[in-house]
């Protein structure tokens, strides 16, 4: 397998106008291309601030951070980033919506906005593209805010509690729609979750931190059958997993 990210004895520490904060210390692991890595760990462990590392928006203290063999800084069109809210424009079609990154990018080529439609036809969403997000459910918006995230073709996709906002049922439909969505368009993800079921249900791999200052405690690698995570849900080896999960962070 050909590693896509990689993390190397990676510390931060940051100045609070009281004291000095160690938030991350001596981080190290690695993604292969095709990965569908989850990160968990205790509330306030620092799982946002290591995608913000892999992100490139802040810089660490010591240690390296390498994307393709370089610094995320110099990767940053090589990456998507999909928060806890959609945030979707209001005035601007699901159509529009979607052209965003290339607007900030200066892609103005008919190609890729004919790839962008594409998407819409292949997940779905096409024959909404002249609404506005008001008027789509909480999944479908979240549909199409993945959507616009993959526009500009990144290599890494990095997912922040995206689900979080959702009620369960659409939390769990939606959890199947982006897994697909990801896998058939082979790319390569970095999911931060507090929910053991749901890291599990949509990883090959899980990275279980410990509290501040966070460093890998556990690598887990749970190879259940199922061809969604609706599906894997249903094994019988899921309850075997959350188990041994929860108790290493408790």
């Amino acid at each position: 397998m050909e590693k896509l990210l990689e993390i190397n004895n990676v510390s931060l520490t940051y100045q609070t106008p009281k004291d000095e904060i160690n938030a991350i210390k001596n981080l190290s692991f690695y993604c292969n291309k095709g990965d569908f890595m989850s990160i968990i760990g205790p509330s306030g462990c620092g799982k946002t601030t290591v995608l913000s590392l892999i992100a490139g928006l802040i810089s660490p203290t010591s240690g390296e951070i390498r994307l393709n063999a370089e610094k995320p800084s110099e990767q940053k069109s090589n990456i998507g980033y999909m928060l806890q809210k959609d945030h979707l424009f209001p005035w601007r079609t699901i159509e529009k919506n979607i052209y965003l990154p290339l607007e900030i990018k200066k892609i103005k080529n008919k190609q890729a906005k004919e790839n962008a439609l594409s998407l819409l036809k292949k997940y779905g969403l096409y024959d909404f593209k002249d609404n506005y997000p008001e008027e789509l459910s909480g999944g479908m918006r979240q549909r199409a805010a993945l959507i616009r995230t993959l526009v500009s073709s990144p290599q890494l996709l990095l997912l922040d509690e995206p689900f979080s906002a959702l009620d369960y049922q659409t939390r769990l439909s939606v959890c199947d729609d982006v897994y697909k969505i990801i896998k058939s368009e082979q790319k390569t993800a970095v999911l931060v979750t507090h929910d053991i079921s749901e890291a599990i249900a949509m990883s090959d791999i899980i990275i279980v931190l410990t509290a501040r200052p966070a460093q890998v405690k556990s690598i887990f690698k749970p190879n259940i059958e199922g061809n969604s995570p609706i599906g894997k849900r249903e094994s019988p080896q899921f309850g075997v997993w959350f188990e041994k999960i929860w108790k290493e962070l408790n």
